[in-house]
């Protein structure tokens, strides 16, 4: 990446842009997402490890896309490890089906269908088999003591889950959604036999030809997860490691200390096989004790975040874009990696970041108004959906971080929160999903890549021309939705 002037400050993503340049890649598929940092992933896409934005459908949802999600180091050991199992056994190709029995109810369905983007309840008999399926539309005006069994239909296709190899031929995925659209559904189940073994969609089946699943050596989708560095890190860390976990991340809000330091290297001491992320810093310093330390990858980022009010609390932070930058060129200098943590509200920040040299961005508070993570939807005064969200910093997430010490102790750390506790998430109706915000963030990198000819995204980092760029320069790029009449 080069400037076209010489920065005078620092700068956020909102100072800069991208300048096109000459370009020979001609196609946005032609363009290929996979970072270079071991990870495994195959889009350059992190969902955070904030307790209201990942858990196990959205570890599995971005997996499945070639994301990854990292669960947080709040939740205890043995819930990862139930987590982990069970992400693990998901389907890579198939989306995962609301399963209940004909003899739950619809108040049962009403529950738990609206947790999958797909809004449907497959239901199954006593023996486990197919039985067919309830849509949202099918509980309307009907007794909500009404038994599934009394409204399932199973009019539509029924796919096997042979007809589907491992790496399934794009022509078999167009064939599948041809054979929907003339029955005119938009989703279907796969069967192994009569054992549900996952569902289709419309949507689905064109994501299956565009993005590659983030895989492990046993074809199982990948798992991360995040330790801090209190405790027993390495105790913590190898036991995450034993339940399967790919992807360790050591984190804490100022990484660069000595605490992080020794708990870096203590991970490190465990000789694991999957990466280890730690941050996070701001300066190229960071970057180097911590890779020292034994990091492969760095977590860039202090202050952006969205439900992050350590600046306005302390003064310390750096504009994000000018951090990434520093901590990738020192990162690469080592062989090593960055992701550039929190910051991002649009598809355009996701390309600067990557732009800027980061192998992948990590993203919070955008995915937490989604299906996938994991709090509640809830519909305000205006009957608009919402979820809750909040700082992993915040007195809300200290609390459930200290549950296990004595009131006393509860009550000082109480005191230096640094973060919002309650924040509320709308729900897209254009993108309700995070596999929604997946394609709106992945077409409009794969685009700047274009504009850059860039065909991967190491070709990106060192052929982006960045330039600089005042308040109005960046509002004149913003859309309008009315006249200026």
């Amino acid at each position: 990446m080069r400037f076209l002037t010489t920065p005078t400050t620092d700068l956020t993503y909102n100072d800069v842009f991208l300048v096109p340049s000459m370009s020979r890649v001609t196609s946005r598929f032609d363009v290929d997402l996979t970072p270079a940092d071991g990870t495994g992933s195959t889009i350059p896409l992190v969902a955070a490890n904030m307790t209201a934005v990942t858990g196990r459908r959205m570890v599995e949802t971005m997996a499945r896309r070639g994301g990854l999600g990292i669960l947080p180091q709040d939740i205890p050991l043995d819930v990862i490890a139930e987590v982990t199992s069970w992400v693990k056994q998901r389907s890579p190709r198939y989306e995962t089906p609301v399963v209940m029995h004909r003899s739950n109810t619809v108040h049962d369905a009403l529950g738990i269908m609206h947790k999958r983007p797909h809004g449907v309840v497959i239901v199954v008999d006593a023996d486990e088999h197919y039985a067919g399926m309830v849509l949202d539309s099918d509980c309307r005006d009907v007794d909500r003591f009404t038994q599934l069994g009394d409204l399932a239909h199973s009019e539509g296709p029924e796919f096997q889950d042979s007809d589907f190899p491992v790496d399934s031929d794009p022509d078999v995925l167009r064939a599948a959604y041809e054979t929907m659209s003339a029955a005119r559904v938009n989703v279907a189940p796969v069967l192994r036999g009569r054992e549900v073994v996952g569902i289709l969609t419309h949507q689905g089946l064109v994501r299956s030809t565009i993005y590659a699943p983030a895989l492990d050596d046993d074809g199982r989708l990948r798992v991360g997860a995040a330790v801090g560095i209190n405790g027993d890190v390495s105790g913590k860390a190898e036991q995450l490691l034993e339940a399967g976990v790919d992807v360790l991340v050591v984190d804490t809000a100022h990484g660069h200390q000595i605490k992080a330091l020794e708990a870096v290297s203590a991970v490190r001491a465990l000789d694991p096989r999957v990466p280890i992320v730690a941050g996070n810093v701001v300066t190229a310093d960071g970057v180097r004790d911590l890779a020292g330390a034994g990091a492969d990858i760095i977590k860039v980022g202090v202050g952006p975040g969205a439900m992050c009010t350590t600046r306005m609390m302390t003064a310390v932070g750096r504009p994000q874009f000018s951090a990434v930058v520093e901590c990738a060129e020192a990162a690469a200098d080592l062989g090593k990696h960055v992701w550039a943590d929190g910051g991002v509200k649009h598809p355009r920040d996701v390309a600067l970041a990557l732009a800027a040299g980061a192998s992948q961005v990590m993203v919070g508070s955008w995915f937490a108004g989604t299906h996938e993570s994991p709090g509640e939807i809830n519909i305000d005064a205006n009957g608009r959906a919402y979820k809750e969200s909040f700082g992993m910093a915040s007195a809300r997430a200290v609390r459930h971080r200290t549950a296990g010490e004595d009131r006393f102790a509860r009550a000082r750390k109480a005191l230096f929160e640094e973060g919002i506790s309650n924040s509320t998430m709308y729900l897209d109706p254009q993108r309700p999903g995070v596999e929604d915000l997946l394609d709106h963030i992945t077409s409009g990198v794969r685009s700047s890549m274009t504009y850059a000819g860039a065909a991967t995204l190491e070709q990106f980092a060192t052929r982006a021309v960045v330039g600089i760029q005042s308040q109005s320069g960046y509002d004149e790029g913003r859309p309008r939705s009315e006249s200026w009449a």
